[in-house]
């Protein structure tokens, strides 16, 4: 039977964390049989419930899912819309054959915490298949996001949501900054779900892609990327499709690359002060969740590069998750048009406004946004009586 554990090394991780807006609530979970071992920290819930992803990684570690929970209280709070930052991950390879019992595992061992305050969505490792399995295991519609569109839910990989907000939010970015997105040079690390869709919008708004990466590999040109060829390959090779592009050189090499615009839509902490002082780019779009550390984002503010934050860029997500999550128990269908045009309005206003309230604050945009995002919770917060005013 499932387990819930509070390891040593886990609560120490957390309460090492813990601050004025949260986590609320950590639950570590295993199970003998299956070996899965997995964590759900709700992070802040003045707002209404949590909600946020669930991912599956080899090295996954408790505070790496705090922090993302984190993320997700701002990035709520930033879009406006009313649900709590949360996340959930397990420990694992997501391309292993015992795949489907380790998130059954999981979803038997949250079932006090889902759906009620919790529901499961599409993160790293995660697919539309996986959500119907964590659905079908609990019995309930509502206890995921994300499922396949014959099980009602919105088609997130088909629409590319996340990727799209990411694009949008880019090309107003770059009109703010004067940039014309016609004809800018733009790199793009990570070729998955968010990479790929961003790459197609933007090309479809002109810009030149002049790099893309995958965990195999950089492919370039300075004259401008196939992009549908690369998107072709992909659907054959995955992460391979840069190799079967033409000649790649080191996966990070992407970061280097002389571009107008930089999409870092991997992993987190891939931008860091030493990299920070060399990259060339006058833009970056963060894709990603965390992908630059904090002394990673002062430097780029002190050279004048300017970044729109994880959770501005990517929120395109929680939009259509937010959408989703009022479909989940009815029969009521999402209209994917309308979703990507609700996506489009908020990432471009967004973006905008967290660079021009940077510029009027004198401060890094990470700074700009995070405190508009906690300016909302924490009147939240003391509406409900959780700080004295």
């Amino acid at each position: 039977m499932p387990e819930r554990s509070k390891g040593a090394a886990a609560v120490s991780d957390v309460f090492d964390l813990v601050d004025e807006w949260g986590p609320e609530k950590v639950v570590c979970v295993s199970d003998r049989r299956t070996g899965m071992k997995g964590v759900l920290v709700i992070d802040n819930t003045a707002r209404g419930m949590g909600k946020g992803g669930t991912r599956m990684r080899v090295d996954l570690s408790v505070g790496e899912v705090a922090r993302l929970a984190r993320a997700m209280t701002w990035k709520w709070a930033a879009v406006d819309l009313f649900f709590g930052g949360a996340k959930a991950g397990l420990v694992g390879d997501p391309r292993s054959g015992d795949k489907e019992a380790v998130l059954r595992a999981f979803a038997r061992a949250l079932r006090n915490e889902v759906p009620e305050e919790y529901v499961f969505g599409l993160d790293v490792g995660l697919t539309e298949r996986d959500a119907a399995i964590l659905m079908d295991e609990l019995g309930d519609r509502g206890a995921a996001v994300g499922l396949p569109s014959a099980l009602g839910g919105l088609p997130y990989d088909q629409l590319g949501v996340t990727g799209f907000g990411v694009a949008e939010a880019a090309d107003a970015a770059a009109a703010t900054l004067g940039v014309p997105m016609a004809g800018a040079r733009v790199a793009v690390q990570g070729f998955g779900a968010v990479g790929q869709a961003a790459t197609q919008r933007l090309s479809e708004l002109g810009a030149v892609v002049v790099a893309v990466a995958t965990a195999t590999g950089t492919v370039t040109d300075p004259d401008g990327l196939d992009v549908a060829k690369l998107v072709e390959l992909r659907g054959e090779h995955g992460d391979d499709c840069v190799t079967a592009y033409g000649a790649v050189t080191d996966p990070a090499a992407v970061l280097e690359v002389d571009a107008d615009i930089l999409v870092p839509a991997a992993l987190q902490d891939v931008i860091d002060q030493d990299l920070a002082r060399r990259i060339t780019p006058s833009l970056i779009v963060e894709g990603a969740n965390l992908p630059t550390t904090p002394e990673a984002r002062q430097i780029l503010h002190e050279r004048g590069v300017a970044v729109v934050p994880d959770f501005i860029a990517n929120a395109g997500g929680v939009v259509a998750a937010a959408h989703s999550m009022d479909a989940r128990r009815s029969a009521f269908t999402v209209d994917p048009a309308g979703v990507l045009e609700m996506i489009s309005t908020k990432m471009r206003a967004n973006a905008t406004t967290v660079l021009e309230e940077g510029a009027r604050r004198g401060v890094h945009t990470h700074e700009a946004a995070r405190l508009l995002a906690q300016a909302r919770v924490r009147e939240a917060m003391q509406l409900r009586g959780q700080l004295v005013r």
